[in-house]
């Protein structure tokens, strides 16, 4: 028997998926299936454009798009905040996002997290504030069981090119931004540039204007140097928070 491969790209491109059942939480359908491998199965969350419910306010059919946007930008970044994610489009139930399973403790989570976990956030809250996240709830933000590595899940309702934030993470609102985030923010630019790898890669999962409004945003963040204020004029918070 051989290991995993350290690249997941090849098995979770071409390895034969299994349908092992549903997760009911969620207005979405989304499935966990394995991924068949001579070393055994590896479990991933399968989420099907299908699926997917209608919005009033995000074009139809673009949410497994959206969470392989995220994981791009994260990359991209160097924060890692996104579990592998790719589009597959030979899903049982047709094309979806394909992401890696992550254990966790689902009774821990923003809400319960440690003082010392909490202060680790400071990523993920610049993180959803560039890209626009509109559903930011407490249990997407959950621990890896054994390397303790922090990850945040669910992000289909990114990218919108109004302001949508929505978010449980406040805690950092009027700080300075650490001057590494800063840094990545400025590479991310670069990396924004058209003709570049990064936004050719984003083109097949949001519109160039996203794409803009993504680049706008780190502009914002960089400019103000800290990190923003909950808006006044509108609701600042998911619902539910959990």
């Amino acid at each position: 028997m051989t290991p995993f491969p350290a690249d997941l790209k090849p098995l979770f491109e071409q390895a034969p998926l299994e349908l092992k059942g549903r997760f009911m939480l969620g207005s979405n359908y989304t499935f966990l299936v394995e991924l068949v491998h001579e070393s055994g199965n590896l479990p991933a969350v399968y989420k099907p454009i299908r699926g997917e419910q209608p919005l009033w306010d995000f074009p139809e059919n673009t949410l497994a798009g959206r969470e392989v946007a995220a994981y791009l930008v994260s990359e991209a970044l160097g924060w890692e905040l996104v579990p592998y994610t790719i589009l597959r489009q030979d899903g049982p139930y047709g094309p979806g996002s394909l992401q890696e399973y992550i254990e966790f403790n689902p009774h821990y989570h923003y809400f319960s997290f440690k003082p010392a976990d909490k202060d680790r956030l400071r990523p993920l809250a610049l993180f959803d504030h560039l890209v626009n996240n509109a559903d930011r709830k407490g249990s997407h933000i959950i621990i890896e069981k054994g390397t303790r590595h922090l990850y945040a899940i669910d992000h289909g309702l990114c990218f919108h090119e109004q302001d949508k934030l929505r978010t449980v993470v406040w805690d950092f609102a009027g700080e300075a931004i650490p001057e590494p985030l800063l840094n990545a923010l400025e590479s991310l630019r670069k990396q924004l540039l058209p003709g570049s790898d990064l936004h050719t890669a984003l083109q097949a999962y949001l519109s160039l204007d996203e794409i803009a409004a993504l680049d706008v945003r780190a502009q914002a963040l960089l400019k103000s140097g800290c990190f923003p204020q909950p808006p006044t004029y509108r609701r600042a918070y998911p619902y539910p928070p959990l």
